[in-house]
């Protein structure tokens, strides 16, 4: 899957890009509400932004040159935490006065952590009402600059030290920020790109500091260009979805910031597995591209002290797998739930407990004790995006029956997720002890056409097709790199073992061994010329049934082959048996290896199939035969596409495609 822009990074570009002294063009950025409003109150205040929606994102070009705006404007920033903190900051460092406000959800969130320390570097900012919360008037300074400041925060907050950052990159005052744990470094790392002196620890972990002195710089950010990488915590909510359905997910380009990454750890200790390839930099920012296995079962996770800020946004869908893990997980130190969008902590325990899970609820965290049965029962969002994902995941992957009221405020982040959630959702038929995959088996005897019709099924259901062949030629590969190719004991006893699997990749499966992806290599003439030998080795065909059980499970394949519905997979909820008479086989052989349709040709291919033929049939393991619930489709009259399209139809009948 790849993701909507991430919306924190394209918060920082809406804002900071026009301020830039030269022009910026910034692509892929979030379509949410959240961002949309950063793109609003810039162009309020005189910023020169064209915004527009293409493919993969909003766009946005800016000439540059930083606000104009005039009286000073009333803006609304919606529900958008992170663009009132961050224009509080902007606003004070550039002088320009407005008064900033937002929906009642954000008028209840607190703003004097954010207005003190601007308030200390000598910005004039008033409460227009409540205090510590909006509205708040910023007022234009009348004479003078700016004061030093230095920092000392008493939680990790990414949006504080932002907002503190730009009052003193665009006011030009040094300031330094350190803070008790991992924060964010969006701001600063984007910053730096544009030019501006940051002094800051990119790879840090645990506490750290931040350092901004404008001696030596002339005061100007350059433009950017670049496009914004995949959200991970938009990413997080689908890769809990597969971790509940059972399903595998290859993530492409996502951002891989340090202090936006803390979920996978966690997902590795409920059981999941995790591979991080790096991709490079964007715009400042790690990308990389996530593998993402699910376990047999979820199991109880702990977190807390320096790891809740780089799980913040994902504690309420680590609190809905955790109903469905196995022992109690403990969440501590994450009292700053209790501000965001919604109480977080107590909707999730309330609701939680409505729904049948035992859980206890701190004043700075839940235990949660996970459980299986079904779970019934309403949600109450609160217009909590975050909220509407968690239990949109619990409903759409696991045994749930749920009535969330509002499913659309998920949009302010991320745009599309009930449709995102679609390839994890349950289906109500679904076979005893399945989990998140489907099958359709297609099976039938050499030359009957089965590869490539199981690959053109799958292409056309959106499924993946499985070859078997390839875990029978990784094995012969990792025996040949071993030296025992040809020692069938030593291949007996290491093969049970061996840490091999189906992987996905950017076209399908592939195949993984030892944390290897051999690739062309399983094609290899050395592994062409002795994969028969091993394949006939009985503990490489366990190996193999396992490993393809295990795809049916995380996956929906086609898989073809010739024990494929009576064998591998018995419960399939599809099986094919394609046949064809054996002349036209051995025609349709001929034209794949190109040789010339001579009557010769035919009558020795012929007889070459048939005597095949009657070896599948007759040998001892899996011998080939159609399954009596299996579906026979004569293809000796039939083109492929007509083969494909019966297939499909068969398929749609049974609910595994559209009709």
């Amino acid at each position: 899957m790849r993701l909507p822009g991430d919306k924190s990074i394209s918060h920082r570009a809406a804002l900071v890009a026009p301020l830039a002294g030269s022009a910026s063009v910034i692509r892929g950025l979030s379509t949410g509400a959240d961002v949309r409003a950063s793109v609003r109150v810039m162009q309020r205040l005189g910023a020169s932004i064209d915004c527009a929606e293409e493919e993969g994102g909003l766009t946005i070009r800016c000439a540059g040159g930083g606000l104009d705006a005039g009286p000073p404007p009333a803006l609304d920033c919606r529900n958008s935490g992170t663009t009132v903190r961050l224009l509080a900051g902007i606003l004070a460092g550039t002088g320009v006065a407005a008064v900033l406000d937002g929906d009642a959800s954000l008028r209840s969130r607190p703003m004097r952590r954010v207005v003190y320390p601007l308030q200390a570097m000598g910005a004039r900012i008033e409460y227009e009402g409540e205090p510590n919360r909006l509205p708040i008037r910023i007022r234009a300074r009348a004479t003078g600059s700016l004061r030093t400041l230095r920092h000392r925060a008493r939680i990790a907050s990414a949006q504080v030290k932002s907002a503190v950052l730009l009052a003193g990159v665009l006011g030009r005052v040094r300031v330094e920020l350190s803070e008790p744990a991992l924060s964010r470094d969006h701001t600063e790392r984007m910053l730096a790109a544009m030019g501006a002196p940051m002094v800051f620890d990119p790879v840090r972990s645990g506490a750290g500091s931040v350092r901004f002195d404008p001696a030596g710089w002339d005061g100007t950010l350059h433009g950017l260009r670049m496009t914004v990488p995949g959200d991970p915590s938009s990413a997080a909510f689908l890769i809990g979805a597969a971790m509940l359905s059972g399903r595998s997910v290859y993530v492409e380009e996502v951002a891989a910031n340090p202090g936006r990454t803390g979920f996978l750890s966690v997902l590795e200790e409920m059981g999941a597995s995790v591979r991080r390839e790096p991709l490079p930099d964007e715009g400042g920012e790690p990308r990389e591209t996530w593998t993402v296995h699910p376990p047999d079962g979820l199991r109880a996770f702990s977190i807390g002290g320096a790891e809740i800020p780089g799980v913040i946004d994902e504690i309420p869908l680590l609190a809905a797998l955790a109903a469905r893990a196995a022992g109690r997980s403990e969440i501590r130190g994450a009292a700053e739930l209790r501000v965001k969008e919604s109480d977080r902590l107590a909707v999730l325990a309330r609701t939680l407990e409505t729904l049948g899970v035992e859980i206890e609820e701190r004043e700075d965290g839940l235990t949660i004790t996970g459980r299986t049965g079904q779970l019934s029962g309403p949600v109450e969002t609160r217009g909590d995006h975050r909220i509407a994902m968690a239990f949109g995941v619990l409903e759409a992957a696991g045994d749930a029956d749920l009535r969330i009221d509002d499913r659309a405020c998920a949009a302010v982040s991320f745009p599309g997720f009930q449709e995102a959630l679609a390839p994890f959702r349950r289906h109500p038929a679904r076979r005893p002890g399945s989990r998140g995959g489907r099958v359709i088996a297609v099976d039938g005897p050499a030359a009957s056409g089965k590869s490539s019709t199981a690959r053109s099924v799958a292409d056309r259901l959106g499924f993946v097709h499985v070859n078997s062949g390839l875990l029978y030629r990784a094995i012969t590969w990792w025996a040949l790199e071993a030296g025992i190719g040809r020692d069938e004991k030593a291949i007996e006893g290491g093969a049970p073992a061996l840490d091999i699997d189906l992987v996905p990749e950017r076209d399908g499966l592939t195949v993984g061994v030892e944390g290897v992806l051999p690739g062309p290599a399983l094609h290899s003439p050395e592994v062409t010329t002795r994969v028969s030998a091993v394949s006939a080795i009985p503990a490489v065909r366990t190996v193999v049934l396992d490993r393809l059980r295990r795809a049916g499970r995380r996956y929906r394949i086609v898989c073809d082959g010739r024990d494929i519905g009576t064998t591998v997979f018995p419960d399939a909820e599809l099986k094919v048996f394609l046949v064809a008479e054996a002349r036209e086989r051995a025609r349709r052989r001929l034209l794949e290896r190109g040789a010339e349709l001579t009557t010769e040709n035919i009558e020795a291919e012929t007889e070459r199939l048939e005597s095949r033929d009657r070896l599948d049939r007759s040998r001892a393991v899996s011998p080939l035969q159609r399954d009596r619930d299996a579906i026979e489709i004569d293809t000796t009259a039939m083109d492929r596409e007509a083969v494909v399209e019966a297939i499909v139809h068969l398929a749609a009948e049974r609910g595994l495609a559209p009709r």
